[in-house]
């Protein structure tokens, strides 16, 4: 097995391993550190690197697998730990130069599961500042590349956490969504993406009260990203939104077959290209081959929901930037700073009217999700776009028509709004240019097993991506 192998391997293979004692976690993270040091110009998707410590941390490790004592549920992984949660003595930067090398007084409470699970947190995955684009640059890191075509963005916010697992530098990573942050980069990554219904993971305050805002994990195949949500999900005494009892998702499931799933593929309003609309249906034809039946459905859902989703974005996200303008405007990038300034112009009333709205978009997919098993929909309109674009400067045409630069080409947005619903994204092709393409397996609402079900079914028949040279980037 080469070291590329070793970048590559599951996450539950690499476990599996240490305990037969056939693999050491200081071979595992020798490899991980040696291929982010290969990867590091071209990729860029890292920002604080804890290599010597994960090494040391390693070795103790090796000696807890050497001597067959207990070990945790993710013990001597190396874990991309996204660039905007908090450990403990350790520098967090939310992609900002605002922040300089704020040390992080506390551990965020999903990190703390990491860790308390033995996972190694070797290095900060890279985020857009303050994780408030579908895209990752910022002045204080630079510009993060799509490992399957670095022309391209890997998507964002996550967008460190997609480069790192797309790349082999990491066996599994952290990510959280409040538009799409962590869908997003797992469409345009290749990999498996998942955000849970609101509750189900704990998050910092004051964002764990906003129901748009998810952390989750991403990973390189199903039940890798099952593993790491097991350690995530529970109630915590420090986050008054998490649900009891905590959930665990088993890692094995019955077939599909006799499933109804719904299909939509522009959600009633966006538009979609065609090379994502052909990869979708594809991924449709994989279901049917389970035995279940794809029909396409109406939401009647219009150009309301985006603009909706947009409204509240900016009038809480926004609006808690909105405050840096005055004494750092100038510092900020420019896509933070317009998002801070149409912060400032958001009014209570428009909050309430996304409200409405996101009441309206339930009558019918509430009672949809009752006929169905789950629906299915497009990631991303289009595979990504460029790696330095600019929503402030650059505009995005699909199919002839332009479309919002921030949000309008994805799909990820209106299910923030219907926020109880779980929703997973897995790879559905790669288009002309490289970048995958994902579809959205959505479900009921904390239905969370259903849309692992599907996606274990529908990768189990497809293969694995990252399994051989011939389905990995070509770095």
């Amino acid at each position: 097995m080469t070291d590329l192998d070793l970048c590559y391997m599951p996450a539950s293979e690499a476990l599996r391993q240490f305990k037969a004692k056939t693999l050491s976690p200081v071979e595992l993270m020798q490899a991980t550190i040696d291929r982010a040091a290969a990867t590091k110009q071209s990729i860029n998707c890292f920002t604080f690197e804890h290599f010597e410590e994960a090494m040391e941390l390693a070795k103790k490790t090796e000696a807890k697998y050497a001597k067959g004592v207990r070990t945790g549920a993710l013990e001597g992984l190396p874990i991309g730990i996204k660039d905007e949660s908090y450990i403990k003595g350790k520098p967090t930067s939310h992609g900002s130069l605002l922040t300089k090398d704020a040390i992080g007084g506390h551990t965020s409470t999903m990190n703390e599961r990491i860790i308390r699970a033995g996972g190694i947190v070797h290095a900060r995955t890279a985020t857009p500042e303050f994780s408030c684009a579908g895209y990752t640059w910022s002045k204080r890191w630079g510009v993060t590349r799509n490992p399957w075509n670095p022309d391209f963005t890997p998507g964002g916010s996550s967008g460190g956490a997609a480069a790192s697992l797309a790349s082999g530098t990491s066996s599994i990573a952290t990510g959280s969504d409040i538009g799409g942050s962590i869908r997003i980069p797992a469409s345009a990554c290749g990999l498996v993406g998942f955000k849970p219904p609101y509750g189900r993971n704990p998050d910092e305050p004051p964002f764990n009260l906003d129901c748009y805002c998810h952390t989750g994990p991403l990973a390189r195949n199903v039940r890798d990203a099952i593993l790491l949500q097991n350690v995530m999900a529970g109630p915590s005494p420090l986050d008054i939104a998490t649900l009891r009892p905590k959930l665990r998702l088993p890692l094995d499931y019955k077939p599909i077959k006799g499933w109804k799933i719904a299909l939509s593929m522009d959600l009633g309003s966006f538009e979609v290209d065609a090379e994502v609309r052909r990869n979708t249906l594809a991924a449709c034809d994989v279901f049917r081959s389970l035995g279940a039946t794809v029909e396409e459905v109406d939401l009647g859902w219009g150009n309301e929901v985006l603009k909706a989703a947009m409204a509240y974005l900016e009038h809480l996200f926004g609006a808690s930037l909105s405050q840096l303008l005055e004494e750092h405007g100038d510092d900020m990038t420019t896509y933070a700073r317009q998002f801070a300034e149409d912060g400032q112009k958001s009014k209570a009333s428009d909050f309430v009217g996304t409200l409405e709205v996101a009441a309206q978009m339930y009558q019918t997919l509430g009672p949809l999700l009752e006929k169905y098993d789950v629906l299915i929909c497009p990631t991303n309109a289009i595979p990504a776009v460029p790696a330095e674009f600019d929503q402030t400067r650059d505009t995005v045409e699909i199919s002839g028509r332009r479309v919002n630069p921030s949000l309008g080409w994805v799909m990820t947005t209106p299910f923030n709004m219907m926020s109880r619903c779980p929703v997973l994204s897995i790879q559905s092709g790669r288009a002309a240019s490289g970048v995958p393409t994902g579809i959205q397996i959505i479900g009921r609402t904390y239905c969370d097993a259903d849309v692992f079900r599907a996606a274990l079914a529908y990768e189990t028949a497809q293969g694995q991506w990252y399994a051989n040279a011939g389905t990995r980037p070509s770095l």
